[in-house]
């Protein structure tokens, strides 16, 4: 029991801090992206559709939804790598499944593999009506440098 509390403790903790550093960078914020949970090789980021995301056909233009699988995949991968690592992105691939029209949608990050040179993850991105809307492969390159955590 003791096993779980901590990791739900450390689950709390690590999704406060990246709350907090998403807030200095003004892409994100112009974006709107939130921040639900973050676990380690796992992170949650929600995206409330508003009329700048969306392009002349009315649904969320994928370059958006490309930012989203990006940000929230290398925080994923920020979360498996030692202190003082930076990540960059250095390969993204995204399949758009279905169109995205509006309401709160989920992106969902998982690291597949943590390697010492590189993170490769996958995000699937969710419509509010829980169909499958995006599913990208991605991968970081990491080097000794820098990590979210200060």
């Amino acid at each position: 029991m003791k096993a779980k509390a901590k990791q739900s403790s450390d689950a709390r903790w690590a999704t406060e801090l990246v709350r907090e550093r998403m807030k200095e960078s003004q892409v994100i914020t112009h974006l709107g992206f939130d921040v639900e949970r973050v676990e380690k090789g796992h992170a949650v980021f929600l995206l409330d559709v508003r009329a700048h995301h969306k392009q002349i056909h009315g649904v969320v233009h994928g370059g958006i939804l490309a930012a989203l699988a990006d940000t929230t995949a290398a925080i994923a991968a920020y979360s498996v790598v030692p202190r003082g690592t930076e990540i960059a992105t250095v390969e993204l691939k995204i399949n758009y499944l279905e169109p995205v029209p509006g309401g709160r949608i989920k992106a969902d990050a998982r690291v597949l593999r943590a390697g010492r040179n590189f993170v490769v993850a996958e995000c699937e991105i969710w419509n509010e009506d829980k169909s499958l809307a995006a599913k990208a492969l991605l991968t970081f390159g990491a080097a000794a440098g820098h990590a979210i955590q200060e």
